[in-house]
């Protein structure tokens, strides 16, 4: 079976550069990273891009991974994440961070996708704090609907533990991430994807409605999805596949990991936890594809 993890974080040195830059505790810098190194077990990449590349591409081959998205999780990162997918000579494709709040934001939006060869954006209303339909977020819209291109929106649930460990100071603001406040932007830019992560990490009865709302709003698989503990009735994963599937469909849900760091690299794992929950529900294997490859083939163009 063909495998293209839908959802991923490259968090190259550029990202850890820029997230320790903001830290408000004492030191440099090195020492952050070394502190943070330390604290968590991660493996902070060194500046090389060209070996970090190497690096997950050696991974998706050891591992059975046919593709890979990809995320610049930061602005500072933006360059370097697609410098790595032009390196990967067609292994990786790029997601761009984007704040539509930014000056500019739909001109620089497209110059990601025509110049630096973004597939999509990624957008963080909880952090920003927008509304998801808001004319911000709908100039961007209307930028990706040019390119059918998709755009991830973060819903629901969002701790960042790097900034919490960093002593960076939370900003996050849920009420900004409600999946209900996707339908009518959905609505009016029909040749957009709109992909809710981690099946709206909290907000699940507002995903499903969005996804039985618009036939081109999309949720992915990623995570550990330890957001079912804040349900008010006690769910699994397995019921939570076997709802998406019930409203989405196999057509609009796409298999992602949220891999990040080294030495976890890609999770393997989650795959295998979501295939065997899926052969549970007895989800013909033609179904599977669409869910691990074949959606995201066609959202990604490629």
């Amino acid at each position: 079976m063909q495998i293209i993890d839908f959802h991923s974080h490259f968090f190259c040195r550029e990202f850890f550069d820029a997230l320790v830059a903001q830290s408000p505790l004492p030191g440099n810098d090195l020492l952050r990273l070394t502190e943070l190194s330390e604290r968590t077990g991660i493996e902070i990449p060194e500046p090389d891009l060209e070996a970090h590349t190497a690096r997950w591409i050696a991974e998706m081959d050891a591992k059975g991974l046919d593709h890979l998205v990809t995320f610049a999780s930061l602005p500072e990162e933006t360059a370097a994440v697609a410098e790595a997918a032009r390196m990967s000579k067609g292994r990786m494709s790029a997601i761009a961070l984007v704040n539509p709040k930014a000056p500019d934001a739909p001109k620089k939006v497209r110059k990601l996708l025509e110049d630096f060869g973004f597939k999509g954006v990624l957008i963080f209303p909880a952090m920003h704090h927008y509304q998801i339909d808001g004319p911000e977020a709908r100039a961007v819209y209307g930028v990706l609907a040019e390119f059918k291109a998709p755009v991830y929106v973060h819903c629901g649930l969002l701790v960042v533990t790097l900034r919490d460990l960093l002593g960076i100071r939370r900003t996050q603001d849920i009420n900004y991430a409600n999946p209900l406040r996707i339908v009518p932007a959905a609505n009016d830019f029909p040749d957009v994807p709109f992909v809710i992560p981690h099946f709206g990490a909290g907000f699940f009865r507002e995903t499903l409605m969005a996804g039985s709302q618009c036939a081109n709003v999309y949720t992915d698989s990623s995570s550990t999805n330890s957001w079912t503990r804040t349900q008010p009735a006690k769910i699994s994963l397995r019921d939570v596949f076997e709802h998406a599937l019930d409203v989405f469909g196999p057509a609009r849900i796409l298999f992602g990991t949220d891999s990040n760091v080294f030495p976890a690299g890609w999770r393997a794992d989650r795959r295998a936890e979501q295939r065997e929950l899926l052969y549970a529900l007895e989800v013909p294997e033609t179904e599977q594809q669409q869910i691990f490859a074949g959606n995201a083939s066609r959202l990604l163009q490629l």
